[in-house]
């Protein structure tokens, strides 16, 4: 594959994403949240980091930074529409923009609904979603800035990326969501199987993620709502649910 990503397990339940660039061993790491368990896997990986992509502004995504910056001289990239927010970035972007991790060329994908401003990138040649806290598995992010429409818009144009893609979100919140999810498609085999599969793998003390779009397709209520008025209904459900 030209570009290769790992899960980087970080505060109580946060990933950073760890992408190489396997023809030129360019390192990049997404949304580092916490600087210890970062450069822990930056240096398991050879002691190297080119990059640092950031999907929005959220502490919990950008407080390693400064420490990774420095210990490795990365070149932050994030929205320019988000740049007041963010650590100071060498390499501002907007929805349609492209980046490149070595020879790997990856796609800024506007995600508003959690946050306004929020970006996803997305690597076709190694399937890789970097998707932050917009899409999650069998969930999407809480409407903290923006609406219904927007999240809606937002998972509308992650929804056409080929069914092989492994879409690497911001938390591990697959076991809840699943218990919600349920609720909402009692019926559906796919869903059923899925939550089946989380519960065994947590109890593991094992990721649920990266996983599929195909299978989040198959099983996401949140991708498989049909407008922004279905969408925010499910949206203020979960908001409710215990």
């Amino acid at each position: 594959m030209p570009v290769t990503v790992q899960a980087v397990p970080c505060l109580s339940d946060n990933y950073a994403w760890l992408l190489r660039d396997q023809a030129t061993g360019t390192v990049a790491i997404c949304d580092p949240g916490e600087a210890a368990p970062a450069i822990a896997a930056l240096d398991a990986a050879g002691g190297r980091c080119d990059l640092i992509l950031l999907t929005h502004h959220h502490d919990d995504h950008i407080a390693g930074v400064e420490e990774v910056r420095a210990r490795y001289g990365a070149k932050v990239i994030g929205a320019r529409a988000d740049a007041h927010r963010l650590p100071k970035l060498d390499q501002a972007v907007a929805p349609g923009d492209s980046v490149r991790v070595g020879e790997t060329e990856g796609a800024v994908i506007d995600s508003p609904g959690h946050t306004i401003g929020h970006i996803a990138f997305h690597f076709p040649e190694g399937h890789v979603l970097l998707c932050g806290d917009t899409l999650f598995s069998l969930g999407c992010g809480r409407l903290l800035e923006g609406t219904a429409a927007d999240m809606f818009r937002a998972l509308s144009l992650l929804k056409p990326l080929p069914p092989e893609t492994l879409v690497c979100c911001g938390h591990e919140y697959t076991e809840s969501n699943a218990r919600f999810a349920v609720t909402v498609e009692p019926d559906n085999a796919a869903l059923q199987a899925r939550a089946e599969a989380v519960r065994a793998l947590r109890a593991a003390n094992k990721p649920t993620l990266p996983v599929t779009l195909g299978e989040e397709m198959l099983t996401n209520p949140f991708l498989r709502a049909e407008t922004a008025e279905e969408l925010g209904r499910i949206r203020t459900a979960k908001d409710n649910f215990r």
